[in-house]
């Protein structure tokens, strides 16, 4: 059971009703994820706001979902690990030993996504005062200074969903049960 309300197009806030309407018509389905957020309408415009600026960045899908994969691990959220497994799997295209290594907080087999779910993990570890040596190990993989800001722009984009997910307790949709995820599953992070 959610511990914040699970706003509908039909009790929601007014300033919420469009966006959920656009949502659900989008998705094929509400992600509860929105319905939390509805509860504080610029909470809901913050990530819709944010997510479409992040799509803009040079990152590609799967570097940016590598990102969001990896700070949901890290804060727990097992909403958004779900929800960006899926598009991991479906947009991204990733592979399944990636996605599962993602979700696990393990080494990536494939090198450039393994550089940036490190660089995220020391992003959000060091509050991104990250060590020289993180920076250039980010940069060595082929990144640039523009990329190393994507990766915050990413974590603070999974921040808020992570942190509302993780405040309103919202049930998994269950057009993501089969990405389901439990935080027990990945070691606590060392700082």
């Amino acid at each position: 059971m959610a511990r914040l309300p699970l706003r509908t197009p039909a009790d929601a806030p007014d300033a919420a009703k469009p966006a959920l309407e656009a949502a659900e018509k989008a998705n094929g389905y509400l992600p509860n994820l929105l319905r939390v957020l509805a509860n504080a309408p610029v909470a809901l415009e913050t990530y819709l706001t944010v997510s479409g600026i992040n799509a803009r960045a040079s990152l590609p899908l799967a570097e940016r979902e590598a990102v969001q994969i990896t700070a949901a691990a890290t804060h727990g959220c097992g909403f958004c690990v779900a929800g960006h497994t899926a598009i991991a799997e479906k947009k991204a295209h990733l592979p399944g030993e990636t996605i599962a290594a993602l979700r696990a907080k393990a080494q990536v087999p494939d090198a450039r996504l393994d550089a940036v779910a490190r660089f995220t993990e020391a992003v959000i570890a060091h509050r991104g005062a990250v060590p020289d040596e993180a920076l250039a190990r980010f940069k060595a993989a082929g990144f640039d200074d523009q990329q190393a800001l994507e990766v915050v722009l990413g974590v603070s984009l999974a921040t808020l969903c992570n942190f509302a997910n993780n405040l309103g307790q919202p049930p998994l949709n269950a057009q993501l049960a089969a990405y389901r995820w439990d935080p027990r599953s990945v070691p606590a992070a060392a700082e």
